[in-house]
């Protein structure tokens, strides 16, 4: 099967932001950067694009101008191991940003984060329907993700 790679449109700050991310994942790396020529449409030697890694996974930061901007219709979600990976990644993400409802969050240059701690997901599929809902509505009322109030909510003693 083919390589998928998400492209990611920025106007002007594609490099900058590659290296942000980068400065927050592990094992992220940028692999090359790519110039305008002089057939442009932007002036020559800014930057075009940036290709770069996260822990592995490839994308591309295209600076194609302000035409196109991001909104949450995409969003990229990090699947968290526990609190302490939710706190890292909300802290980081958000500086600069715009917290969200329910996990989602805007990072400094407007693209779109979901930062959700594996143990909802359990919560969410648990059997017991009572327990899964009380977790939901938790879950709807916050903004940054707490595994241990999500717990109490499902066991009810929130």
């Amino acid at each position: 099967m083919p390589r998928i790679t998400p492209n990611l449109w920025f106007d002007t700050q594609g490099e900058e932001a590659a290296a942000f991310y980068c400065s927050v994942f592990p094992n992220s790396r940028i692999t090359h950067v790519a110039h305008y020529g002089e057939a442009g449409p932007r002036p020559a030697g800014t930057v075009l694009t940036v290709d770069f890694e996260l822990d592995g996974q490839r994308y591309v930061a295209l600076n194609g101008g302000p035409e196109f901007t991001f909104d949450e219709a995409v969003s990229l979600s990090i699947d968290c191991a526990d609190q302490d990976e939710v706190d890292h990644y909300w802290t980081k993400l958000s500086e600069g940003g715009e917290e969200g409802p329910c996990g989602w969050l805007k990072d400094r240059y407007g693209l779109s984060w979901q930062v959700v701690p594996r143990r909802l997901e359990e919560l969410l599929a648990d059997p017991d329907a009572a327990r899964a809902d009380r977790a939901m509505k938790a879950m709807l009322g916050m903004k940054k993700l707490d595994v241990a109030a999500l717990e109490a909510a499902a066991d009810g003693t929130a």
